[in-house]
């Protein structure tokens, strides 16, 4: 794993990231590279159990989570959201997607369980942001604010009920909203707040101890500090240890509100290889590895997936675009700076974890060396 660290090292050095933690496993086969540090001071050098902000690598593991519900038969793929979701019951559709947001007409038919767990729910972010009903969307889902400045849960679905979608139920692949749903809809059904339901049903069954919404006092010195480019190329300090995630915040996002490790996010995907390990059916866990958006949906979502398909909770590769895209493999990437896939067909298992956040959609340089690297070791 030379070049690994080679790559990793670079991007230290050249001031790309304070840090990173880099794994690839296939079977029992685990390298890991950690180099630089947690904060850009230099004060705790990068580690193997070095805690990070996952944001939307929390996806999938809030999707598996909702399956469990599925495969116990207390919900079904089928059902409409509206039953646990009241809010949601009478939805109201912009008439065009350019249309504006006084100008709608009712859902065609209900939301579903699969349309969320499949992001076509009607609500998230297309690929152009300027469409009045986006804008109306990002008032109330505003990234640039800590989840625990957000409205609570309750009071957050209520906003959004306000909120007419782009599309139709089913009709578009749109983008995070959905997984915010999936994480509501879990607690309200299973009778648990979302960060117990995930700790029962994912986090204590595969041992994943750090895992969670919020960081102890006890772990903080393994807890990186968080930053945003600069203008001037520097690093933006946007978070420290002691900061946002030192308590559970108002709004436990299954959209990416979630801190890990890599070994943690090793063990979740060990879970799907494994057929689910018995917290998941193997028929949930290649629903959720499947592709299950038309040519025309991921066309319409190319800023986002360019040119892959979607599972339940994260992409699935459906062409070799890249040297890295594996037909079948399956992962996404998180705002913060972190990705983690699987490639079932290889057995193989690849996270990356910095703590400089994305500037927009576009996987950032780092990932993409990453994936290269990873793919032709």
């Amino acid at each position: 794993m030379s070049s690994l660290h080679d790559i990793l090292r670079q991007r230290v050095d050249d001031g790309t990231v304070p840090g990173a933690v880099g794994l690839v496993a296939r079977g029992d086969d685990v390298e890991v590279v950690a180099v630089g540090s947690a904060d850009v001071e230099g004060t705790a050098p990068m580690a193997r159990d070095s805690i990070f902000r996952i944001a939307s690598i929390t996806k999938p593991i809030t999707a598996a989570a909702l399956l469990t519900l599925v495969d116990e038969g207390r919900i079904g793929l089928d059902d409409p959201v509206a039953e646990w979701l009241p809010e949601l019951a009478k939805p109201m559709v912009v008439r065009t997607p350019t249309s504006p947001v006084d100008d709608v007409v009712p859902a065609d038919r209900p939301v579903t369980v699969e349309d969320l767990l499949s992001f076509r729910t009607g609500w998230g972010l297309p690929s152009d942001f300027a469409l009045p009903a986006a804008q109306s969307l990002f008032a109330i889902q505003d990234h640039s604010l800590p989840f625990g400045d957000w409205p609570d849960p309750d009071t957050w679905l209520g906003q959004l009920s306000q909120v007419p979608m782009l599309h139709q139920p089913g009709e578009a692949w749109l983008y995070g909203t959905s997984s915010a749903l999936q994480g509501i809809l879990a607690a309200r059904v299973s009778g648990r707040t979302l960060p117990d339901f995930l700790a029962e049903r994912i986090f204590e069954p595969l041992g994943m101890r750090d895992t969670g919404f919020e960081v102890p006092a006890s772990k903080r010195d393994r807890f990186t500090s968080s930053y945003a480019p600069a203008e001037d190329g520097t690093l933006r300090l946007t978070d420290t240890p002691d900061g946002d995630y030192s308590r559970r915040p108002r709004f436990p996002s299954g959209g990416g509100a979630l801190v890990s490790t890599a070994d943690d996010w090793l063990a979740f995907a060990r879970m799907l290889l494994a057929g689910g390990q018995g917290l998941l059916t193997p028929t949930s866990v290649s629903r959720m590895t499947t592709n299950h958006l038309t040519a025309a949906q991921r066309e319409a979502a190319a800023l986002f997936l360019e040119g892959q398909g979607w599972g339940y909770g994260g992409q699935v590769d459906v062409a070799p675009i890249d040297l890295w895209n594996v037909p079948g493999r399956y992962g996404w990437i998180g705002g913060t700076g972190t990705t983690a896939h699987i490639v079932p067909p290889t057995g193989t298992v690849t996270i990356l974890l910095t703590q400089v956040a994305m500037t927009g959609p576009t996987p950032m340089r780092l990932m993409r060396e990453f994936w290269e690297c990873t793919a032709r070791s």
